[in-house]
């Protein structure tokens, strides 16, 4: 059975209502995602004149200054699962929003280099496990019908936080001097006070409340308010889950049981994909890559805002898309775009062709993988876990991404060095070559292993990928 809400036919104005309401609380927990977006690239204000103004090395201006933060996403995200599963999902939502808030102020005010890494790394903690409970949440309140777009908002924050981290910096220079980095800094303590407020009016998640909380009467109001119909049946359904979970040794102490080994493999592969596509690696050294190119430094700005700008367009692309043509669907399309732009960047840099082709390539990547992997990633391993798992789910796909991506944005930059760098001798194009190689075998896994989880309930997806 799928949760249902109240058809046009049988209560138009209460689905209508119904359907607002949901949004909205999804929109809010979704939030989180648009700080996180923020926090990632605002920093990028503050590197030169921090380094300018406390002389670190550049070993520990690059470990703990520019990359504090990451370290924190990467903890949060190991450990964020716990919290989520024991204390629930909108408990965890707050404490996020506080998170961020602190960060935000902290590393404002910080008067040395080691305060300010500390509250970075708190920043990145709230990034880590907003990556674990936001899409937990959403997945968990949502309709078969609509959860893919509800949970790809998350994504879609993620981009929009980018670019308006781009945008705040650029305005924000020149207004408090040397001071500037402090202002770029302290300003997403707006928005991260602003999130936590609402987060006080969400509700808890309903299959949290009956799967874990074992509350059945919060969990009814709760669907009351979402305008869920049958909701008798769906308790029941939900609790049927729940003990056939505990049954079968479904819970977090044998989470790594062959169990799972289906989704626990889908779980890590789409997460492993997804930074082998070298994402965070084009976006971080977009500038330089371009540089390499022939292209003038003074144009970085405006080709950020190109790939900012083509990364949100296509990002509405894929929530429009989601379910719609499926995440399986998607994955195929981002997996061809991938390959196609990825070698001929490689090309492009082989045969030195023009900057403006390379760019163009370059765009068409971004593209690709907000159509793709940047609106699925999130949805898929949401739902694919058990209601009883589904935090620690969420916790170790999250996880494989972050370390990942830590991993890749600290190592490729040797293939980037015209001096020093692993192939000085023959330019970047191998590595752009080795990412479209790991993106056909991508296509490949998708072809083969990908199981389509468009329109399919929660309840009905553990039955199908869960071992009894």
């Amino acid at each position: 059975m799928q949760v249902s809400f109240d058809t046009p036919a049988t209560a138009q104005n209460g689905s209508t209502s119904s359907s607002a309401n949901l949004f909205g609380i999804s929109l809010i927990a979704a939030l989180a995602g648009f700080i996180f977006g923020f926090d990632t690239v605002v920093i990028s204000g503050a590197n030169l004149p921090i380094k300018e103004l406390w002389h670190t090395s550049p070993w520990f201006h690059g470990f703990f200054i520019m990359s504090m933060a990451l370290w924190g996403t990467v903890v949060g995200a190991i450990f964020g699962g716990l919290p989520t599963q024991k204390y629930g999902r909108k408990k965890v939502l707050l404490w996020i929003g506080v998170f961020f808030s602190v960060s935000a102020l902290g590393s404002a005010v910080a008067n040395d280099p080691y305060t300010f890494s500390f509250f970075r790394f708190i920043g990145g903690l709230g990034i880590g496990v907003s990556s674990v409970a936001a899409p937990t949440y959403v997945s968990e309140i949502s309709t078969p019908s609509t959860r893919g777009r509800l949970v790809a908002m998350y994504q879609f924050n993620i981009v929009f936080g980018i670019l308006v981290a781009f945008l705040s910096n650029y305005l924000l220079q020149g207004v408090g001097g040397s001071n500037d980095w402090r202002w770029m800094l302290g300003v997403m303590a707006i928005p991260s006070l602003i999130y936590t407020v609402m987060v006080f009016s969400i509700p808890e998640s309903p299959r949290w409340l009956v799967s874990v909380k074992k509350d059945d009467a919060s969990a009814r109001k709760v669907m009351e308010r979402l305008g869920m119909t049958n909701i008798d049946e769906e308790i029941k359904l939900i609790n049927a889950s729940a003990e056939h979970e505990a049954h079968a040794g479904h819970d977090s102490k044998r989470f790594f049981s062959s169990k799972y080994k289906t989704i626990l493999w889908l779980a890590f592969l789409v997460a492993f994909f997804n930074q082998w596509s070298g994402i965070n690696f084009i976006l971080y050294y977009a500038p330089e890559i371009l540089s390499q190119a022939g292209l003038a430094a003074k144009e970085s700005l405006s080709n950020s805002i190109a790939i900012g700008g083509t990364n949100l367009i296509f990002t509405f692309v894929g929530l429009y898309l989601i379910d719609r043509l499926g995440r399986k669907t998607l994955l195929i399309i981002g997996s061809l775009g991938y390959i196609i732009s990825l070698a001929m960047v490689a090309w492009c840099f082989y045969a030195h062709a023009s900057a403006g082709l390379l760019l163009v390539f370059l765009l068409l990547f971004i593209a690709s993988h907000a159509i793709g992997q940047g609106a699925v990633i999130w949805v898929f391993i949401a739902e694919i876990f058990p209601n009883k798992v589904r935090a620690m789910g969420q916790s170790f796909g999250a996880s494989v991404h972050w370390v990942f991506a830590a991993i890749i944005t600290l190592i490729t930059p040797v293939f980037l060095d015209k001096e020093n760098g692993v192939f000085k001798d023959l330019g970047p194009w191998p590595i752009f070559a080795f990412f479209a190689f790991m993106m056909a075998l991508q296509l490949l896994w998708v072809l083969t292993k990908v199981p389509e989880t468009k329109g399919v309930s929660l309840e009905e997806l553990e039955k199908k990928l869960v071992k009894s």
